[in-house]
């Protein structure tokens, strides 16, 4: 079970959200549910049933876990969410209870609703209870032999891979490639680096090239390629996209036209997608469709004339 906290009275006359599922497969059977505030924080809750059930059955046991977490909150109104038409209708009382395995689970989620002043159930497809799905679905497969208690998962979204995530920015006035090119030219590290970090450089320094004070990229077709700043590629960016001799090529053009010039930086492809997106031109003409309708055909009589 996940650790719960009490939210303030201010926050128990709020609408709160509770979402549940069940899964039952050969590896076992789990239930999961989630406690969603006002204020859009999740709390997850789950939990494996280490007895034969069914499928349906694992979805009252999830329905009843959620239940029970939102008494202990003191929630008083609650909107409950399933994709079970089965269990979400028979607790409205819109089907009737014919399996005599829950009847009893129906008499238990009626008396949990007295407990509350307002509820509601609501069908919805399974697309949209992925989070309770996967809960439950780690609680049927993972084995424990005593109840373990697990923190709250903290979820982030990243929008770029984790390589390019420190040197996207070049906040220290240093550019992107100054530690390679501090141990090629000095066999130095930099300070507070551990012996990952140090390990990682040497790896890295293995495909750069120094010459004087400029150092390069040895390319895969051992081609060297000038490593520039973030100042320098916004600049060769612009000339190469809206230049002189620029096309207005999309991102991925862009970058092999780049590297074919002769230059290289670690989030040069990622770059230049963004470049290309944001380019106004490029929005305004980049629909027009300059192909004729039609097949066009020849009018004429071939040569030499046919006589």
């Amino acid at each position: 079970m996940c650790i719960i906290e009490i939210e303030s009275e201010s926050s128990k006359e709020k609408s709160w959200k509770m979402y549940f599922d069940g899964a039952s497969n050969a590896l076992g059977h789990g239930i999961g549910a989630i406690l969603v505030s006002p204020d859009g924080n999740h709390y997850p809750f789950t939990a494996r049933l280490n007895f034969f059930c069914t499928n349906n059955i694992a979805e009252y046991e999830a329905c009843i876990m959620g239940l029970r977490a939102a008494i202990e909150r003191n929630i008083e109104i609650l909107e409950v969410y399933g994709d079970s038409a089965l269990v979400v209708y028979q607790i409205r009382g819109e089907w009737e209870v014919r399996d005599p395995k829950l009847i009893k689970y129906s008499d238990l989620v009626a008396e949990l609703i007295k407990e509350f002043k307002e509820i509601t159930f609501h069908y919805f497809p399974r697309e949209e209870n992925q989070l309770a799905d996967a809960l439950a679905t780690l609680a049927s497969m993972f084995k424990a032999s005593k109840e373990a208690e697990i923190m709250p998962l903290k979820m982030s979204i990243y929008e770029v891979p984790a390589h390019c995530c420190s040197i996207e920015k070049e906040a220290d006035g240093r550019p992107w490639f100054h530690d390679i090119l501090k141990y090629i030219k000095n066999q130095d590290y930099p300070d507070q680096a551990n012996e990952n970090d140090k390990r990682t450089i040497r790896r890295m320094a293995a495909g750069f090239v120094l010459n004087g004070d400029i150092l390069y990229k040895r390319g895969k077709d051992q081609m060297l390629l000038r490593c520039v700043d973030d100042v320098e590629a916004r600049k060769i960016l612009e000339e190469v996209h809206e230049g002189i001799c620029g096309t207005h090529a999309n991102g991925f053009n862009m970058a092999r036209k780049i590297m074919r010039l002769g230059y290289y930086w670690l989030t040069m492809e990622s770059d230049c997608i963004n470049f290309a997106r944001k380019c106004h031109k490029c929005q305004i003409y980049g629909d027009k469709i300059h192909v004729a309708p039609s097949p066009l055909h020849v009018m004429t009589s071939p040569w030499p004339f046919s006589m």
